[in-house]
């Protein structure tokens, strides 16, 4: 049996352990080997495979060795897997001799980067070294002139007063006997740049500095430790201006000043802790497209997609002249479309040193563009261009492909927007004077986004700084790392990120430590939001976003949504609530698991009371309400449940199929439908492609998930409001229910244990497949209609299984291995009533055009709605009720015309 192993929570004195495997196993075995010791292995009984439990001694720090795992059945024992060999940091600020360092009299607020440096004499070769290394700021680190590492914008942004990442860095290429030479090149960064659209600088310090810790070993068995101290010297820089949201200026003449005192700093280190999640890199580079001057003669640059990082120019011109490299993600009216960045000047400026080729490119800024504008220097001084593409650098693990070009525009616009937005910090937008980390943007996404990378060490360590950042009385801040610390935040579908995120990252993943982790945090939310309900059990008469973005909202207002915010606020109540409920009972904690049941029973209840009529209406009659009550199982009968389900398929009819919800109902309204009988209704909002839809900004030219529905408008202008922005993941959550139910691969197990393949062939598309390497092997299913006949092909992994539903059967299960079967697909049955025209996409284009060229005034789908379950031939006096009897006559006349075979 072969094996494959691997490290969870590393690092970590503790760490998990996960392996996959090709055969079922009731034993396994684990051997660490540490250096200079002799083996230990540890046995066990048990199919244990995800987040094993470190079940040796706790690591000590700089402990370097390897782990084997091996797996039995009924007494006998497979090979050995490959050895995994691992090294731990630094656990504990007791292990630090470093103190943090700051230049005394250079890199103040508003002046040039300052550069620290040490040099460093060994006596002979190295033969190991290990740098620990962070930052109050950003840093850039280098020996000998090399960078230490290809990590950007390090050391990230968290909680920094709670939280401060370091990272340790294998440096022994590096290092040469003589004279060696460490510097660090510092940068405002999120510690004391500019953020959000207030302007606030230095948020939380105005001093910058740098913590570096070198441990050597020589060849001569000598062994040395340089550390930050006051024997480092820091020194002006060229780069005279750097912010994130405003850009870098660069003075390439200038080269590094005489040296200057540092001060050691009285900054506590308690705080800090190893690097916990991917570092962000360079993932990409591409090429600049078609060059072309604006209509105000600026020189643009088009990368063909919307991308977030730098422009690296490589450039031949004249000592003193100024390059200036602006950035935008549109065009309008031919120019860079500047006025969505609001304050932020997403801004380069170089000063060339003149007489050869030089490379131009940031290291303390990153800007979201597609588009680039050059100033200053003329197209034959240029050699190239590229874009620098930025993100943390996640492990791709799932993909999805179908049939309609459009459809597979969107999801890759999904992935680009994830790309951009997941940058240490899962922000809402990379672009304008905001790049924060709002809470609901990712508690929506955050199932595409397991789906579509490896993101478990990711959110977990945002999740972390949610705890952190979180208040004492359970309140989640709108964003985290937070910046509203003057602001007591309590928002549903926002503060839900506490309980939501790590709930799918337990069912994607399938490991229960980031429950058993952040269950203090879910458990606060909760209490708090119990202490906010009234005597009635509602979560009411407070702030709250809402149904954000409703396409209803006016551009100055995306709050004033159509629903009912203390609708939507108690429903999350009961949402997570009930994930709580589940929580506990995964971790053995029955008390609180039978009492957080009870409590969500009570909730629903009453909702059901408030804000659900006996016939199963809402309240608040829109497309949202009805999909949280649907979806999140919020109505308390069978009959009731049918009544929405109905009017949610008539709301959506009667929209013409445009979308209707904003960041709360757009993640569960295909789910809704699908779940009530109507999912080739879902498909028709899919595939609709008039302004708001999922498909209008494709046909828009957009390459990734835009802010608005309506962030361009059809004329080509940006929307007039001044939030607007063209690289959002939220309403690109769609992408989940394309993964699960169109493709058809869902977990219904934890970490697909257990698998559904239950895809939805047809209305509209003819093949679809997605793939995912879960925790257990790849996963694939693949669907194509042939014919009448449905051809459906599955791969299920080692030690899982798959229920697979297929028409005309009851659903089956099935083992590892590749499978595929065939089944007939009934045929569509003949349009009766006005309902079955609308719902037929073809057929209701017909309609339609003939409808429009007999001269009916309005949105014939909006029309139609008033007389869904009439035949059809009453259709054209429906649409036309102050016709007259022959114009009636003549329409429904030229509509039977199209509705014979």
């Amino acid at each position: 049996m072969s094996v494959d192993l691997r490290l969870h929570g590393m690092p970590a004195p503790r760490p998990r352990l996960s392996w996959r495997t090709t055969e079922p196993f009731d034993a396994y075995r684990v051997e660490l080997t540490l250096a200079g010791r002799p083996p230990v292995v540890h046995t066990a009984e048990g199919a244990e495979q995800l987040g094993v439990r470190w079940p040796f001694a706790p690591l000590d720090s700089r402990a370097a060795g390897a782990l084997r795992v091996s797996v039995g059945s009924r007494g006998r024992w497979g090979d050995w897997s490959r050895p995994l060999a691992f090294e731990t940091p630094l656990f504990g600020a007791g292990e630090w001799s470093a103190r943090f360092v700051s230049p005394r009299t250079l890199g103040g607020v508003l002046t040039a980067a300052p550069l620290l440096s040490r040099t460093v004499k060994l006596p002979a070769a190295v033969t190991r070294a290990r740098l620990h290394v962070t930052a109050l700021g950003l840093h850039v680190t280098r020996i000998n002139g090399e960078r230490v590492t290809d990590e950007e914008l390090a050391p990230g942004w968290t909680s920094y007063g709670r939280r401060l990442r370091y990272r340790t860095h294998d440096v022994t290429a590096l290092l040469r006997p003589g004279e060696n030479e460490v510097t660090a090149l510092l940068g405002n960064g999120w510690y004391r740049g500019r953020l959000y659209w207030r302007g606030q600088r230095a948020l939380y310090g105005d001093r910058l500095a740098l913590l570096a810790q070198l441990e050597i070993e020589c060849a001569d068995g000598s062994t040395h430790l340089v550390v930050t101290d006051e024997s480092w010297r820091a020194h002006t820089t060229g780069v005279l201006a750097d912010d994130l949201y405003d850009g870098q200026t660069t003075d390439l003449r200038i080269g590094r000043g005489a040296g200057e005192p540092v001060d050691v700093l009285d900054e506590p280190l308690d705080q800090l802790f190893p690097g916990d999640s991917p570092p962000v890199r360079p993932v990409a580079a591409v090429p600049g497209g078609m060059r072309y001057a604006a209509p105000s003669g600026e020189l643009l640059v088009d990368f063909r997609e919307n991308l977030v990082g730098w422009v690296r120019l490589r450039v031949r011109g004249r000592a003193g002249q100024e390059v200036v490299v602006r950035h935008a993600e549109v065009l309008e009216d031919g120019e860079l479309g500047i006025r969505p960045l609001r304050s932020a000047q997403a801004t380069d400026r170089y000063v060339l040193a003149g007489g050869r080729t030089e490379v131009l490119e940031p290291s303390l800024t990153f800007h979201g563009f597609r588009y680039a504008g050059l100033r200053g220097v003329a197209p034959e001084e240029i050699e190239s261009v590229e874009a620098v593409v930025l993100s943390s650098d996640l492990r791709p693990t799932g993909h999805f492909r179908c049939s309609d070009p459009d459809v597979q525009k969107l999801h890759d616009n999904v992935v680009r927007s994830m790309r951009g937005n997941f940058l240490d910090v899962p922000t809402d937008c990379p672009q304008r004077d905001e790049r924060l980390g709002w809470t609901g943007d990712i508690q929506v996404f955050a199932p595409a986004a397991a789906f579509l990378a490896d993101c478990s060490s990711f959110l977990s360590s945002w999740l972390r700084d949610l705890a952190a950042e979180q208040f004492e009385d359970g309140c989640v801040p709108f964003v985290v790392p937070n910046i509203h610390h003057n602001i007591l935040p309590a928002a549903a579908a926002w503060g839900d990120a506490a309980t939501i995120v790590p709930w799918t990252l337990y069912e994607r993943y399938g490991d229960a430590e980031v429950l058993r982790e952040q269950y203090p945090s879910m458990r606060a939310w909760v209490e708090r939001l119990h202490a906010f309900a009234g005597e009635d059990g509602l979560w009411a008469g407070r702030f709250q976003f809402g149904d954000w973005l409703d396409p209803a909202a006016p551009p100055d207002a995306p709050g004033d949504s159509r629903t009912d915010k203390d609708l939507v606020a108690t429903a999350h109540y009961i949402r997570s609530t009930d994930l709580l409920a589940r929580t506990a009972a995964v971790l053995g904690l029955s008390e609180d698991a039978r009492r957080y049941r009870d409590l969500a029973a009570e909730v629903r209840r009453a909702f059901a009371s408030a804000y659900v009529t006996e016939r199963g209406l809402m309240v608040s009659d829109t497309p949202t309400a009805y999909a949280m009550a649907l979806h999140w199982d919020l109505l308390p009968t069978p009959e009731q449940r049918e009544a929405a389900g109905t009017r949610l398929a008539d709301l959506v009819r009667a929209n013409g199929f445009r979308v209707a919800t904003g960041f709360v109902g757009t993640p569960l309204i295909t789910d809704a439908l699908t779940e009530a009988g109507y999912p080739h209704l879902a498909f028709r909002l899919l595939l609709e492609r008039s302004c708001p839809s999922w498909l209008y900004p494709v046909t828009m030219g957009a390459t990734t998930i835009w802010e608005r529905w309506d962030s361009m408008l059809p004329d080509g202008s940006i929307n007039p409001g001044q939030m607007t922005s063209f690289n959002h993941y939220a309403l690109g959550a769609v992408a989940d229910w394309l993964h699960r139910r169109v493709a058809g691969l869902a977990p219904a197990a934890p970490g697909y244990r257990r698998i559904e393949v239950r895809p939805l062939p047809g209305h509209g598309l003819t093949w679809a497949e997605a793939d995912l390497e879960t925790p257990y092997g790849t996963a694939g299913v693949a669907w194509r209609i042939s014919g009448g006949t449905l051809v459906l092909e599955a791969r299920v992994p080692p030690g899982t299984e798959a229920i697979v539903h297929l028409p005309g059967r009851e659903p089956f299960r099935t083992g590892p291995g590749h499978h595929q079967w065939k089944a007939e697909l009934p045929p569509p049955a003949s349009p009766e009533v006005i309902a079955d025209a609308v719902d037929d996409a073809r057929l209701w284009e017909r309609l339609t055009r003939v409808m429009t060229a007999h001269g009916v005034i309005g949105d014939p789908a909006a029309l139609a709605a008033r007389g869904l379950r009439l035949p059809l031939s009453e259709l054209a006096s429906v649409v036309t009720p102050r016709a007259t009897p022959e114009q009636v006559a003549r329409l429904q006349s030229a509509l039977d015309e199209q509705l014979r075979p």
